[in-house]
């Protein structure tokens, strides 16, 4: 029997349906729930589970920095009237958010992006040989702040006792709260995790408050009480409900990314040398405030093409928020559907995008704003201006510190051979993944680069997506010793010729310094297999060698990247 699986193409827009292996299972799947369930079970005896018990921590912190992954902060855009500021909404202001935890590598957050307002603070404990009980329940822990400030953010983790006798413990604390930070162990399968509050609240240094853990079956949220919840006899609040949609269709880089006034600050100087006091604009982003910034800077008519209802209606209470509502107009179409009654008879002069879109998962989905561009050209008026103008594939080898071990082989563990399950994982790589980038927030992730950055493509916004497919073929020369461990990619967009955004490295890469990457975007990595098993020699190798192709007809880049002892010679 053929398995077939429906996804929506994030480049090219078009829906399609994929043949998956005959070999394709969901094994890993059904094991995780099956275990869930056993959990659940109300009819078994008692049993010994391992690990054997969790002990949840929380610190109550204040940030700028993570508040801006949960709020939308004022724009500030300088004018030649002086400065607009776009405001959010009351209603996203009044918004509680989403009860989904941001789950992070805490210890690659700076402790100077933070102000600790409690010590750690142990909240609760499950127990794993017992039932669980799901019911919804709530743990407070009265503490006295640290300091004064604005209560936003919960840090959160937990430590997990192997045996019955606690005698072995693994702790996910961050660097920070670890009570041997030299002996900190990496991991990547249980990480911390980042609770929003509802709303940030102002605390006094000395005066005791509640900090509240709650949890139902799906979800755990944190409050802060002025007194413990239990001698209030108050009933559990329900878990946190966005109703502003804002948390829905932004995931927490993505309102970060919009809150770096830096980054908006470079759009609008863009936006300057490319605006006249007669363009029609056409903005093509989800959720973008390109369109505001340009109505702003002296566009005389702005249009946006927005991808879903619900964002739709996001914008529509952004635009009135800033009595913008009659300003700019808001098209719910596909592209390709586009017509000149939606433009009101006009032609674009000035077509939009960051690009950003909420479908994209590796850095070249976004590539999809090339699709739009060529489906809308017939309503862009002579000499049209496409921003950004081009985009180009960008590529730098590196060596990771710990993220290699996500596909290392085990070997003997602990007395154990594992190379079964060692050979059955490889064997799963090379049937798909070991020729694919992954993508992953590389901020997270510290490296560092053994090359210099490279351009692999270059993608010309100004014209159509062209029939034939782009092909690259060189290599990276190795100007740094280290173990290539694997290659990262990212996208450069060209806005105008004077001035580029990175989703990548942020700057040039130094000899022994880590590198510095956009923390609002996922980078793809390659990993180079043959530089993943611990026991291969270092060696000297002077190149790594590469074949990438983009296809125009399915919006896919392919690729193959491979270490050579060769020197450097255009192969």
């Amino acid at each position: 029997m053929k398995v077939f699986c429906g996804r929506a193409n994030p480049v090219t827009g078009s829906v399609e349906w994929l043949e998956e292996d005959e070999h394709y299972d969901y094994h890993q799947e059904i094991a995780r729930s099956s275990y869930a369930d056993m959990l659940h079970d109300k009819d078994r005896e008692n049993c010994e589970a391992v690990p054997h018990r969790a002990t949840v921590y929380a610190q109550l912190v204040e940030s700028r920095t993570m508040w801006s992954w949960n709020k939308l902060f004022p724009i500030r855009v300088q004018t030649r009237l002086g400065e607009q500021v776009i405001v959010p909404p009351l209603e996203l202001e009044r918004c509680p958010g989403a009860p989904s935890v941001y789950d992070i590598q805490l210890s690659q957050v700076s402790p100077t992006d933070f102000t600790a307002l409690s010590n750690v603070l142990p909240m609760f404990s499950v127990d794993f040989s017992k039932q669980v009980s799901s019911s919804a329940a709530c743990h407070s822990r009265q503490f006295e702040p640290l300091a004064s400030g604005q209560a936003q953010v919960v840090l959160s983790w937990w430590d997990i006792e192997m045996d019955p006798e606690g005698k072995i413990k693994c702790t996910m604390a961050p660097f920070w709260a670890h009570s041997d930070p030299q002996e900190l162990q990496w991991r990547d399968h249980w990480m911390q995790c980042v609770y929003f509050l509802p709303q940030e609240e102002p605390i006094t240094q000395g005066s005791a408050v509640c900090l509240v853990a709650h949890h139902d079956d799906y979800c755990v949220w944190y409050s802060l009480q002025r007194t413990s919840p239990e001698k209030k006899g108050r009933v559990h609040p329900v878990r946190p409900v966005c109703d502003c949609q804002a948390h829905l269709l932004w995931n927490r880089p993505r309102f970060g990314e919009i809150n770096d006034q830096d980054r908006t600050d470079q759009y609008v100087q863009a936006l300057r040398t490319v605006l006249k006091p007669d363009s029609v604009c056409l903005c093509v982003s989800d959720g973008s405030p390109l369109c505001m910034l340009a109505h702003h800077l002296g566009a005389e008519q702005v249009f946006t093409m927005e991808s879903s209802a619900a964002s739709h209606r996001l914008m529509k209470k952004i635009f009135k928020a800033n009595h913008l509502e009659d300003k700019i107009n808001v098209i719910e179409k596909r592209p390709e559907l586009l017509t000149s009654a939606d433009l009101e008879g006009k032609k674009v002069s000035l077509l939009l995008g960051e690009p950003f879109f909420t479908t994209s998962l590796l850095p070249w989905h976004n590539l999809y704003f090339w699709y739009v561009r060529t489906a809308v050209d017939q309503h862009l008026g002579p000499g049209a201006v496409v921003m950004p103008q081009a985009a180009s594939l960008y590529a730098v080898v590196v060596e990771f510190r710990d993220l290699w071990r996500v596909r290392s082989p085990c070997g003997n563990c602990e007395g154990f051979d594992v190379h079964i399950m060692d050979d059955m994982i490889k064997r799963a790589l090379d049937f798909r993944e070991s020729k694919e980038a992954e993508p992953h927030p590389l901020w997270e992730y510290p490296c560092r680069s053994l090359s210099e950055a490279q351009q692999i493509l270059t993608f010309d916004f100004q014209q159509p997506v062209p029939p034939q497919p782009l092909c690259a073929e060189g290599s990276i020369k190795l100007s740094r010793p280290g173990r290539s461990h694997g290659v990262v990619l990212w996208m450069e967009y060209h806005l105008t010729p004077a001035s580029t955004v990175s989703t990548g490295l942020l700057n040039p890469a130094e000899d022994k310094e880590d590198c510095c990457w956009n923390p609002h975007c996922k980078q793809a990595v390659y990993f180079l297999s043959t530089t993943l098993d611990p026991r291969a020699p270092l060696g000297s190798p002077h190149t790594v060698s590469y074949v990438v192709e983009f296809h125009p007809r399915t919006g896919e880049v392919t690729m193959d990247f491979t270490l050579s002892d060769a020197l450097d010679d255009g192969h």
